[in-house]
């Protein structure tokens, strides 16, 4: 992540919540704990937090209402669109082939996810969809049949997400669920807020299968909400660059691991 998208997301976090831990400034852009210092620092040379014992401390006033952003702490879409595009792009083109025609398939929102548009245009599909760049593509570009679950719009992270229970999709049923996420790790896979956690288990209940489009990247500690373990997950599409370990890891724990070539063709849009 650039240093310029890494530190908006930290100054936006601590907009919202005032007081950031080194931990969570490494938890939400995935940087070293030695880079989360120097962000921490530069909030400070910046006037905007005073620098306390783990952390940094927003000073009064440093925030206005009007530049409050999204309360979701996790990456913008745009700051996570254009990593690892090749590789994203490689890995949704899979995750389309594994479809059948006439399938009813769950999508949640993210920038792996989203590159599967691309490969969405011909196909004949319902899709539940909390993305909603991607519902209005499909709506707009293909002759799918699309489904949005009820929630409020996030605009940082493109994303539907309700606070409470709803009965908008509790009777929706999917063969496949294909879900991104911002780590996979030994207690399965990992979100960075309790919102999105709370809202893909909901609509991982409506899926006989799970599907996880995890780019190597993934495999790097972040996050602390487990949505689901390992044992859920029936395939797992990653690139020729996932670290040994971490294949090792799916393979013990019985997940049928895909991997594919980057794309060298990848742009940043789908």
């Amino acid at each position: 992540m650039r240093e310029r998208q890494r530190a908006e997301i930290v100054r936006n976090l601590l907009a919202e919540r005032g007081f950031l831990s080194i931990a969570d400034i490494m938890a939400a852009t995935g940087a070293s704990a030695a880079s989360a210092r120097r962000d921490a620092v530069r909030l400070a040379d910046a006037g905007l937090a005073e620098r306390l014992h783990g952390g940094v401390q927003a000073l009064e006033g440093a925030f206005s209402r009007a530049t409050a952003p999204a309360p979701l702490a996790t990456r913008s879409f745009e700051a996570s669109r254009t990593i690892n595009v090749a590789a994203k792009r490689a890995i949704a083109r899979k995750a389309v082939e594994m479809c059948a025609e006439g399938d009813v398939v769950i999508v949640n929102g993210g920038t792996t996810t989203w590159q599967m548009s691309a490969y969405l245009r011909d196909t004949r599909l319902k899709i539940l969809t909390n993305s909603y760049p991607l519902a209005e593509f499909l709506i707009h570009e293909t002759q799918n049949r699309v489904a949005l679950p009820g929630g409020e719009v996030y605009r940082d992270q493109k994303l539907i997400v309700a606070p409470f229970d709803d009965d908008a999709i509790q009777h929706y049923s999917a063969r496949l669920m294909f879900m991104s996420a911002i780590s996979i790790g030994p207690l399965g896979v990992i979100e960075g807020d309790p919102l999105i956690a709370r809202a893909e288990t909901k609509l991982l209940k409506r899926a006989d299968r799970l599907i996880v489009l995890a780019d190597s990247s993934k495999f790097t500690p972040r996050g602390s909400l487990v949505v689901c373990p390992l044992a859920r997950i029936h395939a797992l599409i990653t690139d020729s660059a996932a670290p040994p370990d971490a294949l090792a890891m799916l393979g013990r724990a019985g997940v049928e691991t895909i991997v594919v070539e980057p794309d060298s063709r990848a742009t940043e849009a789908a």
